[in-house]
């Protein structure tokens, strides 16, 4: 006999499912997990999104999930950015102003909110006859990890 679910587990996949029908998109099961990766590992790329939403719906394709990842980020449900030298990375932060951090290393995605506000990293110096919809600014460092694998390794 089956078990039914968690109440907490019940509550957060009808969370999950309003989400999405708030955007006006239908709510599907693939749909459904792959909200739930992305809300969970942030900063992923789409095979990484599609291995995670395997492991909640064994049926999942890679197709249907980059199908659904472009439909999440035409709905404002999901943010694509592309770091230098890496594939495109997705994530359910959206609607804030807030640029990205990567360490050249190992790659290792942190968010950093715009110092100044919104307003100034959104107005470029010249405009150019564009309407400015968004800004995206990647820093490049070396995260604080790395940094003392570093220090490790030059002490040795």
């Amino acid at each position: 006999m089956p078990t039914a679910p968690a109440p907490a587990a019940s509550a957060d996949a009808e969370q999950l499912r309003q989400t999405i029908r708030a955007t006006g998109l239908k709510v599907t099961a693939p749909r459904v997990a792959v909200l739930r990766v992305l809300q969970e590992n942030p900063h992923s790329s789409a095979d990484a999104i599609h291995a995670a939403a395997r492991e909640l719906l064994p049926t999942s394709s890679v197709q249907a999930v980059y199908g659904i990842l472009a439909a999440f980020t035409g709905a404002g449900l999901a943010r694509r950015f592309d770091p230098p030298g890496s594939p495109a990375l997705f994530e359910s932060r959206v609607g804030d102003n807030h640029h990205h951090l990567v360490c050249v290393r190992c790659g290792t995605v942190a968010d950093v909110d715009c110092v100044v506000g919104e307003a100034p990293c959104l107005t470029p110096s010249d405009t150019s006859g564009f309407a400015v919809l968004a800004a995206e600014v990647t820093f490049a460092g070396v995260c604080s990890r790395c940094q003392a694998q570093v220090a490790a390794g030059s002490a040795d």
